[in-house]
């Protein structure tokens, strides 16, 4: 649980202030410069609104990268032009509930030194979910469109906005009062509902990709290089504002809004002008009731303090207006059917319940499919076929089942199968795993082809030109069966030539992707086996402990190393540190004199070489336990996976697994990592270490020199400063890590 500001010592607020500005650039980006966000708008403002209060708690650790000071994302990789905007677009601060809707108008009154009795008009507008536009026009004529980008530039849209049937292309110039000679129209470009659903049901047809929701839709509409694609979408726009102008001929914004409305912008029709908070939470709670039934998305009501004089004295803070704020609305739920649960099989063989719905849209997406997660989550639940369940969508793609509204109706139970639906083999859940997974292993059709996926991908080998839809085609046609078949397509290039679509410099592309694989890193091949617990990390670890593929499989399985020839590299032992007990897997491989019970003499007796490593040795690396024995003695037990494993080493050759590390102050030295890491995981942050040349190890000792120490650091902690150990703390961590480049 995350401590209260007023609870945390400068060093757990440091830390998280540094994870939070990542974690929000890391989402900013996808929102902004991708029109790919991972997580609902709520989820952001959360991050966001935690960021803000540890910076007011804590304000001489405001972050130079800090969210409050940014707006937006920089646009450097955009294939469209920059802009740079005259009167920066700003970004508004946000407010949850009542209370701080009413601390904002008392805040508004005390820096504009105002007494209870003086008035304070705000203006009140529905907040539509799009992207934000700055129009410019001179002499009436528009001459420019520029999106927000990072709010001080920019990308050049001015030919895309000139297909927007609400964006006039030039003002009228008869109108009463005239149009100022320079002036800066501000809006959100955005799709209706009804015209974002015509629009994926075009896209599913065509076999395109579907979009999120319909602010993507927009965004990714009309931030297009090339405007004809603009021009086949239906896009809107709406006035909210305006930017830089040789004149503002009004002395309120509600007027001003009313001007440019009679200029040919559409507006809001919720806009209206409001005296007390009674009066905007009033306002605020009729739109909320109208939300469903909208035909455009919103996220919230925006309140401006009309007198422009007041704006003008009330000024900006880093990245907002102080005289705005935008009131969210919570995350939205809906109810729906669950007409069937479906199983599906992953890569590793887990059997994953979906549930399909009477499909709902839920905060601007159809949902159609949910995940129940596992047997255990549909009996917590008590979900079957039929039942009436509440569907909140926890990110902009990863909708789940909050409420079962039917549960107590009688109905049959939902019996999770006990084979895989794929390949019928046993299902089963070993141990405390949560998980029921199908042992069919490589065996079973649905594992192969995800496996396959998994082996190309670019945490693994990195095959470029291998996707889903050309490993499920190579994978019918039987020339894909297993990782090694991926190395005789080259035999098959004719024949791949024959399949539509299929020309010879996408195919001889595909080939010269796969033969620049054929001596690949050991670690990712290795991680790209998707043998369980073997993760990219832990995939690392191993190779680096034992060098070669050969070696680590004499360790598990010795047999398949008799005479012990070979590499033997250094031991990787984690400075004596009790790592529990061990070697009871890997084929009942081991040294150090144990009795191994039946089967022959101990490897350690072999006197052809240096003796093969055990699975003792395994567990002697740091941070590697019994289920990565485990794991790894599963996997060459079973006869299938030994032929998949020699068939694809005898057409690959992994070179000797060699560590690259840069020069840093804590190269040869040993670090060890205590507490809760707030901005990485415990395996990010050995990895980091192992690149600085450093040994990430278990335990202090005489031996340790240095301690990262995160929030909640004990024994540890306490050791290493009995014995002068150097300390620092994560955000100390991050700057020898920035420091060594």
């Amino acid at each position: 649980m995350s401590l209260e500001p007023e609870e945390m010592s400068e060093v757990d607020a440091a830390n998280e202030l540094m994870r939070l500005a990542r974690k929000i650039a890391h989402h900013d980006k996808l929102y902004h410069a991708e029109d790919a966000p991972e997580i609902s708008d709520p989820e952001y403002d959360a991050l966001v609104r935690r960021n803000r209060e540890i910076e007011e708690a804590f304000p001489h650790l405001i972050r130079d990268d800090s969210p409050s000071k940014k707006v937006g994302h920089e646009i450097a990789a955009s294939p469209l032009s920059k802009v740079t905007h005259e009167v920066r677009m700003m970004s508004l601060d946000n407010g949850f509930n009542r209370e701080e809707v009413a601390e904002w108008v008392a805040r508004v009154r005390r820096y504009l030194n105002l007494s209870e009795s003086d008035p304070v008009v705000i203006t009140a507008e529905d907040k539509i979910d799009g992207l934000s536009c700055s129009l410019r026009y001179e002499k009436g004529k528009l001459v420019r469109a520029a999106t927000r980008g990072d709010g001080q530039v920019g990308e050049d849209v001015t030919p895309n906005a000139r297909h927007i049937s609400d964006i006039p292309q030039e003002l009228p110039a008869n109108i009463e009062g005239g149009v100022p000679d320079v002036f800066e129209v501000r809006g959100e470009v955005y799709m209706s509902r009804a015209d974002f659903a015509a629009l994926n049901a075009a896209q599913e047809e065509a076999g395109a990709k579907l979009f999120a929701n319909p602010r993507n839709a927009a965004a990714g509409s009309f931030r297009q290089k090339d405007a004809s694609v603009t021009a086949k979408r239906p896009l809107k726009f709406w006035a909210y504002g305006w930017g830089a102008a040789s004149e503002v001929p009004c002395d309120t914004q509600s007027d001003m809004m009313r001007r440019i409305e009679s200029w040919g912008f559409p507006l809001s029709p919720f806009l209206t002008r409001t005296e007390t908070v009674d009066q905007m939470i009033a306002h605020y709670e009729e739109i909320g009731r109208q939300r469903p039934d909208l035909p455009y998305e919103i996220d919230g009501v925006v309140y401006k303090v009309d007198r422009l004089d007041y704006q003008q004295r009330l000024g900006f803070v880093a990245k907002a207006p102080r005289w705005a704020l935008a009131h969210k609305f919570p995350a939205e739920r809906a109810q729906t059917t669950l007409e069937a649960i479906d199983i599906q099989v992953g890569r590793t063989g887990k059997l994953t319940p979906v549930g399909r719905l009477a499909p709902v849209l839920v905060g601007g997406v159809t949902v159609t499919n949910v995940t129940l997660h596992n047997r255990d989550e549909i009996e917590r639940l008590g979900v079957r076929p039929g039942d009436r369940v509440v569907i909140q969508r926890a990110g902009d793609v990863i909708p789940q089942v909050v409420e079962n509204l039917t549960r107590d109706e009688p109905r049959e139970p939902f019996i999770f199968p006990d084979h895989c639906p794929v390949c019928d083999s046993e299902a089963v859940a070993q141990d405390d795993d949560v998980d029921v997974r199908c042992t069919g292993g490589l065996i079973c059709p649905a594992q192969r082809t995800q496996r396959l996926e998994h082996f190309v991908s670019r945490k693994a080998l990195d095959i470029d030109g291998f996707g889903t839809k050309t490993i499920a085609q190579f994978f019918e046609k039987g020339w894909l069966e297993s990782p090694a078949d991926i190395f005789r397509l080259r035999q098959r290039r004719e024949d791949i030539l024959a399949l539509e679509g299929w020309q010879d410099k996408s195919v001889d592309k595909l080939l010269e992707a796969v033969d620049s694989k054929r001596e690949p890193d050991a670690a990712r091949l290795l991680f790209g086996l998707g043998i369980r617990h073997i993760g990219e990390v832990t995939a690392r670890d191993l190779m680096k402990n034992f060098g070669t593929l050969e070696a680590l499989r004499a360790a598990v399985d010795p047999a398949s190393s008799p005479s012990g020839e070979g590499d033997h590299p250094q031991d990787g032992g984690g400075e004596g540190e009790d790592h529990g007990e061990g070697g009871e897997r890997g084929g009942g491989g081991g040294g150090k004199g144990e009795d191994h019970g039946e089967g022959g003499e101990s490897p350690s007796t072999s006197k052809a070489g240096p003796p093969p490593r055990s699975g003792e040795d395994i567990l002697a690396i740091d941070g590697i336990g019994p289920s990565v024995v485990e794991a790894l003695g599963d996997f060459f037990h079973e006869p299938h996976n030994v032929a998949v494993w020699e068939d694809l080493l005898s057409l690959v050759s992994p070179p000797r697994y060699e560590v690259e590390t840069v020069e840093s102050r804590v190269a040869g030295k040993t670090v060890v990592f205590t507490g809760k890491l707030e901005t990485m995981s415990r395996d990010e942050a050995k990895a980091q270490a192992e690149r600085l040349g450093a040994k990430a190890a278990g335990s202090v000792s005489a031996k340790t020199d240095l301690l990262v120490a995160g929030p909640g650091a004990g024994s540890k902690l306490k050791k290493a400063e009995s014995l002068g150990i150097e300390v620092v703390d994560e955000a100390g961590w991050a700057a020898i890590v920035e420091a060594a480049g």
